[in-house]
């Protein structure tokens, strides 16, 4: 039966010409006739082992350049985006009496009409508000007031910028080239530029104080800062996790950029001498939930357990969170699946349908995906999640539990790509016989509520 393909080689037959058909479709100049199923190191002539035809062979490449590289962007894709409206907001950082933390604090201190801020956090238990019967105002009990603050953000711009000439746009589309070359370079530079986007999302805290690093704030707020503490980044100091190639000069300087958050400080106080410092950290309601451990030595490391991960979640709902996204790496992800497993019991698995400014999608086959989750709370993987501490080689990644009503992306100007050069007929906007092409995106990681995040981390597998 003329024509009939049931094998590889057929179609290849088929398509390329060779094997009795009508000669190769891909033919070039020197006219050798060779399918693509033949031999690509050969310096001869592979169908008459002629010498000297060397040169008039080919390797065949093909137009599809595909990708061996995962540039998934869960990260990205997971935060909730909001228009930029405001550059910053206005938060109560601290009751009137019982302080800041998720629990009403008590204590010895009695309310009078001008108690400080620091007392006013552990109140008397007999002087928060019962006042006896035709009670005297500003004698028996006394004007108070919430304590507020602002929160600053700006927005930061996300840039890649990229060139082909003139001769290799043309080049592209003869001989063995891959056509289009702009299209094919602007697919895969619009991946990195989403893909770089995630990357800042989950930043180590550490990078913040790297040797040489000295503009990462003008990239994205990493989460990793965002959900963080004094407390995390007093023991980070302690233990040298920051100090990459320098030295620990006992000096709250050194973590200014780690601890710099919204226009506000997490502060760390530090005590003691050369050899000995000690590092403390100032609660405030800047912190998240984080939990390290008994610090980021290698000794410290521990194994990750249920029972951590469902404290955690107990300690959110406690402060007022409520989670709505667990975000870790798949080795971790996989150390939970074999807990569970090993309890006879299985992660769930939900639908997750997209929203786009504030646009809900339609439950189906177009729209939507499965994720594994725990408690009801969808597991999204990311492959850059980080894993802090020292040493081990048996780390995993860290895990943070999210309540994306108070943390997003507020996007100022969404992704956009703008090309100028020759084929535009400008030539002179980008100084060269080619063309220039970037992605622009505007926007900044916002938090607004830091006590209903959490972060669990120094972990490792059994």
């Amino acid at each position: 039966m003329s024509g009939y393909i049931k094998t590889m080689k057929d179609l290849e037959a088929a398509t390329y010409g060779y094997g009795g058909n009508s000669g190769n479709a891909l033919l070039k100049a020197g006219g050798v006739v060779g399918g693509f199923g033949t031999p690509h190191d050969a310096s001869s002539n592979p169908f008459t082992a002629a010498a000297g035809l060397g040169d008039l062979y080919n390797v065949l490449y093909g137009q599809k350049v595909w990708s061996m590289l995962n540039q998934e962007v869960n990260p990205l894709s997971m935060i909730a985006k909001r228009p930029y409206t405001s550059s910053g907001w206005r938060v109560l950082k601290s009751r009137p009496i019982g302080g800041s933390g998720s629990n009403f604090a008590t204590g010895s201190n009695a309310v009078t009409a001008n108690i400080s801020s620091a007392n006013a956090a552990t109140p008397r238990a007999d002087t928060i508000g019962g006042v006896g019967e035709n009670a005297v105002i500003g004698t028996d009990f006394h004007a108070l007031a919430p304590e507020y603050t602002k929160l600053y953000v700006s927005p930061k711009t996300i840039a890649h910028l990229f060139e082909f000439s003139e001769l290799g746009m043309e080049l592209a589309a003869i001989d063995d080239g891959v056509g289009d070359i702009r299209a094919i370079v602007r697919e895969d530079m619009g991946k990195l530029h989403a893909e770089v986007q995630s990357k800042m999302l989950v930043m180590p805290l550490e990078k913040y104080n790297e040797n040489g690093t000295t503009g990462i704030e003008k990239n994205y707020t990493s989460l990793m800062k965002i959900v963080s503490s004094a407390a995390e980044l007093a023991i980070m100091q302690e233990d040298n996790i920051f100090h990459n190639s320098k030295n620990n000069d006992g000096t709250f300087a050194q973590i200014a950029d780690a601890a710099t958050i919204y226009g506000s400080e997490r502060v760390v106080t530090v005590a003691g001498n050369s050899g000995a410092f000690t590092y403390t950290g100032v609660p405030s309601f800047l912190d998240a939930e984080v939990d390290f451990g008994a610090g980021y030595l290698p000794a410290d490391c521990r194994v990750l357990t249920l029972s951590l991960l469902n404290d955690m979640i107990r300690k959110i709902r406690q402060n007022g969170g409520n989670p709505k996204v667990i975000l870790t790496g798949y080795d971790t992800i996989q150390k939970l699946s074999d807990l569970l497993q090993a309890q006879e019991r299985f992660m769930d698995r939900k639908e997750i349908v997209p929203t786009h400014n504030g646009v809900r999608g339609v439950k189906g086959q177009e729209v939507g995906f499965r994720v594994a989750t725990y408690y009801d709370i969808p597991i999204i993987p990311a492959k850059d999640m980080p894993s802090t501490g020292a040493g081990t080689t048996n780390r995993i990644s860290d895990i943070l539990i999210l309540d994306t009503d108070h943390l997003w992306l507020s996007v100022m100007k969404p992704t956009q790509y703008f090309e100028d050069g020759i084929t535009s007929g400008n030539p002179f906007g980008v100084g060269k016989l080619g063309n220039q092409g970037m992605y622009r995106t505007m926007g900044e990681t916002c938090c607004s509520f830091f006590k209903g995040q959490g972060k669990i981390t120094n972990l490792k597998s059994a």
